[in-house]
């Protein structure tokens, strides 16, 4: 029906076009311009329908221009031959006219689907961008080379040991792709890099059409499309190939980008292995040095010495086992933060019985440094994992014990805010420049004034793990008159925002 609409309207417009001019066109128009004016529904039907109703309106047109005005009217027959050259000139130039206008139109329309396809192009294009992984952007692809060419698509890409394999498929019910047949050819535009099956050079009997995923010379896999069914325009065939490339640009983006991501981890690897292969040598020597210069001379010397003597040289045999023990617990707490290992069991966590864990870890190092804690009456419970809080805690009040001189007071106060729990641990050791504030926490890292003090810089990159994990932030500055504070900050769950807490006290341990 729809088809026949073009020839019903030309009809219709050539019956009332004579019946005008019949009218009225007598008195005012000769046959040369009632001629000219027929060949308006030839224009309009061009235009407007195709290049057959044109043709249609032509012919229609010189039919009732001979039967109702050329002498004798009413009748076919012609008079004057010459009308019969008219007639053939009027044909020639409907046609010729029609034939341009159907042309103009099919520039037209082709010009549209250029624009279109261009625009379908760039934002294929900027979305492609967006995508970080590569099955997401293979299904992106196949599915928009379906719609474009209304059939199924595939993209099949080599494994680890460069064999071919389905990698997507539209999202068609029919499993066209999986076949081996299909799997044959695209191994086969894989491996010489062309073009093949209908449309193409080779395979032109196959039903689909398969195109290499190339990118210069380097192939990143093939897309497969399903013609059984469909016929492909030649607009559609160089869409598919504009297609083609920009998934293999994509793909090839994201290797590189995979590529490159596993050099810097390689890198970031190998800097680690060697900084904590250095740590560890350096570290581990004193200690080692120490228990095994204070056991040997336990043993070779038992009756040489006191017994304030064996107690002194017990001691710092337990000394040099805790610092190895500190040093080894680092490394491998910044071994599972980097792996990402690392998994918090949160429960709820009373900050008051940390800290007291906290306090009874650090008694055998603290020496002659006077511990000072500040806090509330009542402190909100918080979620956390209990170990590692105390790990950390422990690492921020190690850090500053070893940084403090004998006698100093380290303090430890804490305070609640609308929606956190407020740590701050202060020393009155040799203090922080500006420049260290942001570094104190990297990995490794150690102030310039602090490189006589031994340590590996992990112990603060580990506290600054386990608080991010715990949503919280630690921060580190200069103290007013000297030394250092660190301030943790751990939020307070929704159940606990809306308590206050305003009461203090204040608890010793020397």
């Amino acid at each position: 029906m729809v088809q026949k609409r073009p020839y019903i309207w030309v009809t219709l417009s050539i019956i009332l076009l004579t019946v005008a001019l019949k009218w009225i066109g007598g008195p005012f128009f000769d046959l040369v311009n009632i001629a000219l004016i027929y060949l308006l529904p030839v224009l309009i039907s061009a235009v407007y329908g195709s290049k057959g109703s044109s043709f249609y309106a032509a012919g229609l047109g010189v039919l009732a221009f001979d039967f109702f005005f050329v002498p004798p009217q009413l009748s076919f027959t012609v008079a004057d031959l010459r009308y019969v050259v008219s007639f053939i000139i009027f044909l020639f130039v409907a046609a010729l006219t029609g034939s341009l206008a159907a042309r103009l139109k099919q520039q037209l329309e082709y010009s549209r689907q250029r624009e279109e396809h261009t625009a379908s192009l760039y934002t294929l294009s900027k979305e492609m961008n967006a995508i970080a992984d590569i099955p997401a952007l293979l299904n992106h692809v196949v599915l928009q080379v379906s719609r474009s060419a209304e059939a199924e698509a595939v993209i099949y890409l080599p494994d680890g040991q460069d064999e071919l394999e389905l990698a997507a498929s539209s999202p068609e019910t029919s499993n066209w792709g999986s076949g081996e047949a299909e799997l044959v050819i695209a191994r086969w535009v894989y491996q010489h890099g062309v073009r093949a099956g209908k449309g193409a050079e080779k395979l032109r009997e196959s039903a689909g059409l398969y195109i290499p995923l190339r990118i210069e010379e380097k192939i990143y896999g093939v897309l497969g499309v399903n013609l059984s069914s469909a016929f492909l325009p030649p607009e559609t065939a160089k869409l598919l190939d504009a297609l083609a490339e920009i998934g293999a640009s994509a793909i090839a983006r994201l290797k590189l980008s995979e590529e490159a991501r596993l050099a810097h981890l390689t890198a970031e690897s190998e800097k680690l292995r060697t900084a904590i292969l250095d740590s560890v040598s350096h570290e581990l020597r004193t200690p080692l040095a120490t228990v095994i210069g204070s056991a040997t001379a336990l043993i070779e010397g038992d009756n040489l010495f006191s017994t304030a003597d064996r107690m002194d040289l017990l001691a710092t045999i337990r000394d040099g086992a805790l610092r190895m023990n500190r040093l080894v617990s680092n490394l491998l707490g910044m071994i599972r933060l980097e792996s990402g290992m690392l998994k918090l069991r949160k429960k709820w966590c009373d900050i008051e019985d940390l800290l007291g864990v906290v306090l009874q870890q650090v008694q055998d190092f603290q020496q002659q440094r006077k511990l000072l804690v500040h806090m509330p009456d009542h402190i909100p419970l918080i979620q956390g994992d209990e170990v590692l809080l105390e790990q950390m805690l422990v690492n921020v009040v190690s850090n500053a014990i070893k940084y403090s001189p004998d006698g100093s007071e380290v303090t430890i106060e804490v305070h609640v805010e609308a929606d956190a729990v407020i740590i701050s641990v202060r020393d009155r050791g040799m203090g922080l420049d500006t420049a260290d504030q942001e570094r104190i926490f990297d990995k490794f890292y150690r102030a310039d004034r602090t490189k006589h003090v031994p340590g590996t810089g992990l112990g603060l990159a580990i506290c600054k793990g386990i608080v991010e994990l715990h949503d919280g932030t630690i921060s580190a500055e200069p103290a007013p008159d000297r030394g250092t504070i660190i301030t943790i900050s751990l939020p307070l769950s929704d159940e606990n925002k809306s308590m206050s807490m305003h009461s203090e006290g204040e608890m010793e341990n020397l």
